[in-house]
């Protein structure tokens, strides 16, 4: 065993970086089979119509898996702190003025991409929200809370600052975009050749301000905004 792992350069002084690399496969196999709708039944019933509480519990667990293991594994394992993964605030005056600039970017083009056929046929996720809009406010918190919060973390976070310094900054944006983009597989290929781009320009925001937050504002206004410009027939 010893020489296999001569041979294959095994170091244990490597393992988090192996950790963290085989934690996308596995946890993105897990989400696929235990986690997306019509491979589980809801954890809580929260009195909404079923898809929407199918999608609210499918938020839920994406944050089990996708926040609360990797923070766990962040504190006990490895020992540090969530900021060293761009859990604070970091450069708050950049971040600001990059939220300045992209937002509204990011409402003209959803504007415009939440009136493809591809996009509307996708979104929202609960359909029954097109008609039934009473408990649209706390869909959106949750999708936002659950869903891009552990999803900002995980990718932008945990593997963009857990890899940077072992693979360099611009091979972690790459492997961050690579493992995100997979999460997209089977929705509109605009969203997928979309995910790839903005993987990378997100990967450098977080990186340059050292925080997920102003990419998480980013992203989920992008999630949030599609879901009201298409319910809303705007």
């Amino acid at each position: 065993m010893k020489k296999l792992l001569k041979q294959i350069d095994f170091d244990w002084r490597d393992i988090h970086t192996y950790v963290l690399l085989l934690s996308a496969p596995v946890l993105l196999t897990v989400y696929r089979y235990h986690a997306y709708p019509g491979f589980f039944k809801p954890d809580f019933d929260f009195g909404f119509l079923p898809d929407q509480n199918l999608s609210v519990n499918q938020f839920i667990r994406f944050f089990g898996l996708f926040f609360v293991l990797p923070a766990l594994y962040v504190r006990f394992a490895m020992r540090k702190s969530l900021k060293d993964f761009g859990f604070g605030l970091g450069d708050y005056k950049t971040g600001l003025k990059i939220l300045a600039v992209l937002i509204p970017v990011i409402f003209i083009a959803i504007y415009f991409a939440a009136k493809m056929p591809d996009v509307r046929s996708e979104y929202p996720l609960a359909k029954s929200l097109l008609q039934d809009r009473s408990h649209l406010i706390f869909y959106e918190l949750a999708y936002v809370i659950f869903y891009y919060i552990a999803w900002e973390f995980y990718f932008r976070g945990v593997l963009l600052f857990g890899l940077k310094s072992r693979f360099g900054a611009f091979n972690a944006i790459l492997i961050q975009t690579i493992s995100s983009c997979l999460v997209h597989i089977g929705k509109p290929e605009g969203e997928i050749i979309g995910a790839i781009i903005v993987g990378v320009i997100f990967g450098l925001i977080a990186l340059r301000t050292r925080s997920i937050w102003y990419v998480l504002i980013l992203h989920a206004l992008i999630g949030v905004l599609t879901d009201l410009f298409i319910i809303y027939q705007v």
